[in-house]
């Protein structure tokens, strides 16, 4: 098995293990931790596995030319988009923040280009009305454990096709920034909405509540017989808070709130939010 080096993590950055080093750990399976693949060492403890295949998901280290040649039937990844839509690293958040309705599972041959190797199979799922980046995460890491298995079994009985990926419709999926989860009460509800979503659970959406920070954990569009008029407010205005939710004015449309946090504090429904926060005359702005 190889990861990533440990690395701090937390609130007191300490070193901890990475979930798939816990788990290699509870079933006694050897693990190799190297910074990165481009040195004789790595490349030597590919070689000392005598591998028939090597399977990559979510690595996030770059397998260097010779390293793709090393495992009998190639080196395959898990790749969480419906290539060559979304290559690269970070393709469930991108496909939300997009306001994507459909992704899937692709297991492709990898090659030296990013995300460019071969199709061996393809499964695509429909993403909900309501999906996160962690819910949708968890729903493609189960797809794609299904599918990887089926494929391994297709490589192993020769009965596997490989094709290749579209020239068309090729787009790429950067690195999440942190300050892209800081919200612009300007842009439409819906596009704030997604941006919420696809950022759960991490860096997590954010404004700012009197010049502290306030993350919005949840959030909806409210319908338009229960959403607080919109009347010309500027945007960040809070319209109106209840028990449904906390009403926001955006450029265009109102954005309702259900779970928010105070920097320091628990996350919280907005019902109880309210109790101990007025919100009344608030407005939320950007750092």
């Amino acid at each position: 098995m190889f990861t990533k080096p440990d690395r701090p993590a937390g609130r007191g950055q300490a070193v901890q293990w990475s979930p798939v080093k816990q788990r290699a750990a509870a079933l006694t399976i050897p693990v190799y931790q190297p910074a990165s693949f481009k040195t004789a060492d790595a490349e030597g403890m590919l070689r000392a596995a005598n591998l028939d295949a090597l399977i990559v998901a979510a690595y996030g280290l770059i397998l260097p030319a010779g390293a793709l040649t090393v495992p009998r039937l190639g080196c395959i990844n898990i790749h969480a988009s419906l290539l060559p839509r979304w290559r690269g690293a970070a393709p469930i958040h991108r496909a939300l923040l997009t306001g994507d309705t459909t992704t899937g599972i692709t297991i492709m041959r990898m090659a030296a280009g990013l995300d460019t190797g071969p199709m061996l199979a393809v499964r695509a799922l429909t993403i909900g009305d309501r999906e996160t980046a962690g819910s949708l995460h968890d729903r493609l890491a189960r797809l794609g454990g299904e599918l990887i298995v089926e494929t391994l079994d297709a490589m192993a009985a020769g009965s596997v096709h490989e094709t290749p990926q579209p020239s068309a419709g090729v787009t790429y999926a950067d690195k999440i920034n942190k300050s892209e989860a800081v919200i612009d009460w300007t842009e439409d509800a819906p596009r704030i909405l997604r941006r919420v979503r696809a950022f759960n659970p991490w860096p997590i959406a954010e404004t700012r509540l009197d010049g502290a920070q306030l993350r919005i954990w949840e959030a909806e569009l409210p319908l338009q017989s229960e959403a607080a008029t919109d009347d010309g407010s500027a945007p960040g205005s809070v319209l109106r808070a209840t028990d449904a939710g906390v009403d926001v004015a955006c450029g265009r449309g109102v954005l309702r709130i259900l779970r928010l946090q105070l920097a320091g504090r628990k996350p919280l429904a907005a019902r109880e939010f309210i109790r101990a926060q007025c919100l009344a005359g608030a407005r939320l702005t950007s750092p």
